[in-house]
C-alpha cells in the first residue's frame, strides 16, 4: 500500500498508486508521490514515466477523514501544500508523464492529470470537481486543461463529472480502451515516447512547459487561497462534517446490503 516505483528494461519508469479502498491520499502520500515522480525524472536511466492506479479508481483526491480526525488546520495545510508538489512534480518532471486512469479521477485526480503530458483511459472513467460541495476551491486550473473555458465552469460550479468518451472527443484524453487494454495502452505509447533520442525529449518537455500559455503552480496555489479564506469563515468545516456523515452513511447502508463502499467519491 502507499506509492512505488518500478523501472523496466524499456526505459519506462511505472509510478503506483495503491491506498484503498478508493485512493484518497493522505497528506504524507502526496508529498511521497510529488518526491518518487521527481526523482523518476532526475534519474537518467528513465525516459518515460507512466502514472497508474491500483484498485477501483484511479484517484479520489485528498483524504477527508484525515482532516475530520486532525485538530486545527495542520492537515488541511499539510494536503494542500502536498497537492501543490504532486500537481508540479508531474508538470516538472523532466520527462514526459503518461497517465492510466481507470474507473474515478476526482478533485485530486484532476490535479495530476491535467498536468500529465498524455492521458490514457478505461471505458466507463470519469473526472470531476466536488470540490464545491466540500466547502473547498481547486484544481479548475488543471479541469480547464482537460476541457473548453465554459464547459470547466459549468463542470466547476455543478459539481458534474465528465466521461472519458467525451475528454477523448475534446483530444485531451489519448486513447480510452477496455479496462483490461488499460496498462498495455499506456505502455505502448509510453514505448514510442522512450525509443526516441531521451536528450531532445527531456529538451522538448521543457521547451513546451516554457511555452506554456498557462502558470498552472501560481494558478493553482490562488484557488487554495480562497480555500483557506472559507476554513477560516467555518464554510468549509461544515461542509465537510456533512460529507463526511453522509459517507458514513452511505458506508453502513452498503454493509447491510452485503457490499463493499468507501468514501471519496461524489
Amino acid at each position: 500500500m502507499g506509492i512505488s516505483a518500478t523501472t523496466d528494461d524499456s526505459d519506462i519508469t511505472t509510478v503506483t498508486v495503491d491506498y484503498p479502498p478508493v485512493n484518497a491520499i493522505p497528506s504524507r502520500g502526496w508529498f511521497e508521490l510529488a518526491d518518487v515522480i521527481t526523482a523518476a525524472g532526475r534519474d537518467p536511466a528513465t525516459h518515460v514515466v507512466i502514472l497508474c492506479a491500483e484498485g477501483r479508481g484511479f484517484n479520489a483526491g485528498v483524504d477527508i477523514k484525515e482532516m475530520q480526525v486532525t485538530t486545527g488546520y495542520d492537515a488541511l495545510i499539510d494536503a494542500n501544500r502536498g497537492c501543490a508538489a504532486a500537481f508540479a512534480a508531474v508538470y516538472d518532471c523532466a520527462v514526459p508523464v503518461v497517465v492510466a486512469v481507470n474507473g474515478f479521477c476526482v478533485g485530486g485526480g484532476v490535479g495530476l492529470v491535467g498536468n500529465a503530458d498524455v492521458v490514457v483511459a478505461s471505458e466507463g472513467a470519469y473526472f470531476g470537481l466536488p470540490e464545491v460541495d466540500r466547502g473547498a476551491l481547486g484544481a479548475a486550473t488543471h479541469l480547464a486543461r482537460l476541457v473548453p473555458q465554459h464547459m470547466m465552469r459549468t463542470l466547476y460550479y455543478t459539481a458534474r463529472n465528465v466521461d472519458a468518451r467525451t475528454l477523448e472527443h475534446f483530444g485531451s484524453v489519448y486513447r480510452v480502451v477496455p479496462r483490461a487494454e488499460l496498462d498495455s495502452a499506456a505502455r505502448e505509447v509510453a514505448a514510442a515516447i522512450a525509443a526516441k533520442d531521451p536528450r531532445v525529449i527531456r529538451c522538448a518537455k521543457e521547451a513546451i512547459n516554457g511555452i506554456d500559455p498557462v502558470d498552472v503552480k501560481t494558478s493553482y496555489r490562488l484557488e487554495q487561497g480562497y480555500t483557506f479564506e472559507l476554513n477560516l469563515a467555518g464554510v468549509s468545516d461544515a461542509h465537510r462534517d456533512e460529507f463526511a456523515r453522509s459517507g458514513e452513511a452511505l458506508t453502513n447502508e452498503s454493509r447491510r446490503n452485503g457490499k463493499r463502499s468507501g468514501t471519496g467519491v461524489h
